[in-house]
């Protein structure tokens, strides 16, 4: 059986601070930031697969910054946010990623939007027509990819 990797509390506080900081409050359109308990639930809880590069994103974090992210001040937070953007590779995108999919399934967030809270389908979404012929490349392909017995 699989170990199950969670975060630890220093690793909670400082994905709470770095999603704040990806996607701060907004009065203005009346959204919570990144760091919103129920969005920080949300993410915790759908991590799965996640997990690993998240817990190296929030540990390259952690060496870089010395101490918790949130008892830095804020100037030199966001130094050590430019050097994990630059420096974080896949980790850093992995996390950013899971931020952005939990913060844009909020249902504050969709209503802010304008968008109905509802699953894609059955009702679908109508997409317009695109230039199928764009496929052609891939079909080609697909032929030459298949295993022979």
């Amino acid at each position: 059986m699989s170990e199950q990797l969670t975060l630890t509390p220093r690793q909670r506080q400082d994905l709470r601070t770095i999603a704040g900081m990806i996607i701060p409050a907004s009065d203005e359109y009346r959204v919570p930031g990144a760091d919103d308990g129920i969005i920080q639930a949300d993410i915790i809880a759908t991590l799965g697969r996640d997990t690993k590069p998240v817990v190296a994103a929030l540990d390259h974090l952690a060496r870089l910054a010395g101490m918790p992210l949130v008892d830095l001040e804020p100037a030199a937070r966001d130094g050590v946010a430019r050097q994990f953007r630059s420096a974080g590779g896949v980790a850093a995108a992995t996390l950013v990623r899971v931020v952005l999919q939990c913060y844009y399934r909020d249902d504050r967030v969709l209503r802010s939007l304008g968008l109905e809270l509802r699953a894609p389908f059955p009702k679908g979404h109508v997409l317009p027509d695109g230039d199928w012929s764009l496929l052609d490349p891939v079909k080609a392909r697909a032929g030459s990819l298949r295993r022979t017995p």
